[in-house]
């Protein structure tokens, strides 16, 4: 289901002393010099994927985006929709130092779903027409139908979510999908990885498209990895993405 055995899929994770990489020198790419590991450890997973729910939507310059769920996967496709050239992005969430960071990240507007209804908010933004391309970046049925609705009529809705292995179906709204006529377009995508796409993203790195360092917002070492599992499964403090060091 996902696509074969990789290093890091489910098994044989990195949150060790040291690893052995099959291939390596086929398969990591070189740090830039003037880059930390901070600078750069995020394109490996969170910003790629985030990128990449941008890409498969194929984002064109102009078009009006809109990212439902600014956790670090979600804080990568705004970062991705302003890359490829949105016009205007609209983030989606509830936590405080997650709206703060969709707006470092390129989101001109944020809103708080628990203040307010987003899809009446969206619509109210493009003047009822939707926006050309929504991203859920969470995993729920319900920012998934918020994306469908949100989305206009031969828009696209790109998935970066992952849904609960509970959810025996994931449903579509058959009115706002035009009861299957309204030429909507649902993509989903997993994280692309790869020694040239690496180089591709840390060159935006190393140029200043993007700053990914900003999300790391604590450090533990690997004997306090209770700790940083619990922090974030909390998401007290501010805390937006924990690096942890041997």
């Amino acid at each position: 289901f996902l696509g074969g055995w990789k290093m890091g899929n489910t098994i044989d994770g990195c949150q060790a002393d040291y690893v052995k990489i099959p291939a390596a020198m086929a398969n990591l790419a070189p740090i830039p010099d003037e880059l930390s590991d901070e600078d750069v450890l995020l394109t490996t997973d969170i910003f790629s994927t985030g990128l990449s729910g941008a890409e498969s939507a194929d984002i064109k310059v102009g078009d009006i985006v809109a990212v439902f769920g600014q956790g670090p996967i979600g804080l990568g496709a705004t970062a991705g929709a302003k890359l490829k050239g949105a016009s205007l992005i609209i983030g989606v969430d509830t936590v405080a130092s997650r709206m703060k960071m969709a707006k470092q990240m390129g989101a001109d507007i944020v809103i708080d779903f628990k203040k307010s209804d987003p899809v009446k908010e969206i619509l109210g933004i493009t003047r009822g027409r939707g926006v050309d391309v929504a991203i859920e970046a969470i995993g729920l049925q319900t920012t998934f139908e918020n994306a469908v609705k949100s989305t206009k009529v031969g828009g696209t809705v790109s998935t970066l979510g992952v849904y609960a292995a509970e959810m025996a179906n994931i449903g579509i709204p058959n009115k706002d999908f035009g009861f299957g006529i309204a030429d909507k377009n649902i993509v989903s995508t997993l994280c692309p990885g790869g020694k040239e796409r690496m180089r591709r993203l840390m060159e935006l790195v190393r140029n200043e498209r993007v700053n990914l360092r900003q999300l790391i917002t604590h450090r533990f070492t690997l004997d306090e990895i209770d700790d940083a599992y619990e922090l974030f499964m909390s998401q007290g403090d501010g805390v937006i993405k924990v690096a942890i060091t041997p």
